[in-house]
């Protein structure tokens, strides 16, 4: 949950959606505290707003019914009875897979057919693994503009929605579930979990280079910083992504902890833009994007070629605004503007200046005008800097194909007492997603250390 400095204010740089609030809740719980007392959430009423460079705006409601009321003016009362079927559809997914899969160690296809039950095959067969996401859309919607916007789920997890299995139409419930804005940005998530942690014992040591995990008879044994001081450890819990652990970052006896990740199935990277600017000519929400209308170009354009389409989907959060749109009129505000990008930062650099007039006439042709101002570019080339190994890829592993769910490494290490978490390992990325993997990395830690 970065913070970046602009113009002296710090802007959230990402993640900027905060979902499954019952995540957290349990983990303060645990702890004796309640996660009110340490952050302020408030749900958001509209979820995002949405415009196409060829016309039109849609706003997505924490209500169905809002929403559906919306698509039928929209696209007509067709496409909002295919949203209430697409929404169902999105639950009865997330209901199957929240207790065998999300939430519990990675389990193989067989695990999980077995947790789920064989009585209720016809409930596995109901996730649609076998399925593309696109195609899955179309089941439900006609309108070429709400396959974009419901497609873009798949980006969720740093994935094409023309490659992705149809089971990702569970992220749509998440979010219908429950969107949360948090007072003062996403970064006081962050400080909640370290005050948290502090009052439960935990010590922090932050700006702190590990060079090597010890591994010695077998096992894990601790870590040497840079500074050449070595720390002895029962355990070692291991958040960074995973390919730095393969490719040998983290020492050589360390790299046979995990497979090595072949780079073609890295997720989306991210040029991203923290800017202070003032706006006019759009009513922004807290939760912005912009399409052009090729958006099968665009998927091609990163995952094949490599490259960064010319009119590329354009995210934008207004950390400031929220449900009630009380921007003072002509004050700057704080953006983030977010565009996908191929995950190759540690084969090639990115220059954010080639791609900025791409963004900045795309938001304008959809009726954004945006003021000069302050701005700090971060690109796939500087992910790969502050994520080593990664390539820049902000999700771990794509979802790509059926299988591509199971192949991400669980909590235990191939080597004993090296532990995994974050959004490299199972369940996945995103807030929520990396918060759950580690309570699976501790829970896992715990029963081993009990035996």
């Amino acid at each position: 949950m970065r913070q970046v400095q602009v113009g002296g204010a710090g802007i959230d740089a990402g993640p900027t959606v905060f979902t499954m609030r019952w995540i957290f809740e349990s983990l303060f719980a645990d702890a004796g505290r309640q996660l009110e007392n340490f952050v302020t959430l408030r749900p958001a009423d509209i979820l995002a707003r949405h415009a196409w460079r060829q016309g039109g705006r849609l706003d997505l409601f924490a209500d169905i019914e809002k929403s559906a009321d919306a698509i039928a003016a929209f696209a007509g009362p067709r496409d909002a009875q295919g949203y209430r079927d697409f929404c169902a559809r999105a639950a009865d997914i997330y209901r199957t897979l929240r207790e065998p899969f999300m939430t519990a160690q990675r389990p193989s296809p067989l695990d999980l057919v077995r947790r789920v039950g064989f009585a209720r095959l016809d409930a596995m067969l109901r996730t649609a693994p076998f399925q593309t996401f696109w195609s899955a859309l179309g089941d439900h919607f006609r309108d070429p503009r709400l396959l974009q916007l419901f497609g873009r789920y798949a980006t969720y997890v740093g994935s094409s929605p023309f490659l992705a299995p149809a089971t990702l139409m569970l992220v749509a419930h998440v979010e219908q579930d429950g969107v949360w804005l948090v007072q003062g940005g996403m970064h006081q998530v962050a400080e909640a979990l370290r005050a948290l942690g502090t009052s439960q014992g935990a010590q922090y040591r932050f700006d702190t280079d590990v060079r090597e995990i010890i591994v010695s008879g077998g096992r894990a044994r601790g870590v040497v910083l840079a500074s050449g001081e070595r720390i002895e450890a029962d355990a070692v819990l291991f958040n960074g992504d995973t390919g730095a652990l393969a490719s040998g970052r983290l020492g050589s006896a360390a790299a046979a902890a995990v497979p090595k990740l072949d780079t073609r199935t890295r997720s989306l990277s991210a040029i991203t833009w923290c800017l202070r600017a003032r706006t006019a000519g759009f009513p922004l929400q807290h939760h912005n994007v912009f399409f052009a209308e090729d958006y099968a170009a665009e998927f091609s354009a990163i995952f094949q070629q490599r490259q960064i389409t010319k009119r590329p989907t354009v995210y934008m959060c207004a950390q400031d605004r929220g449900d009630d749109d009380g921007i003072v009129a002509g004050a700057e505000e704080r953006l983030l503007l977010l565009i996908n990008a191929p995950a190759d930062g540690d084969q090639r650099t990115f220059d954010p200046t080639e791609y900025a007039p791409r963004v900045w006439q795309l938001l304008k042709e959809c009726g954004l005008e945006l003021g000069a101002g302050d701005r700090v570019a971060t690109t796939p080339d500087v992910f790969n800097t502050l994520f080593p190994a990664s390539g820049g890829a902000l999700y771990g592993r794509a979802n790509h194909g059926s299988m591509a769910s199971f192949a991400r490494p669980g909590a235990l290490s191939s080597i004993p007492g090296l532990y995994l978490a974050g959004g490299s390992v199972h369940p996945g990325a995103g807030i929520p997603m990396a918060a759950m993997s580690g309570r699976l990395a501790a829970a896992k830690l715990l029963h081993d250390a009990a035996k």
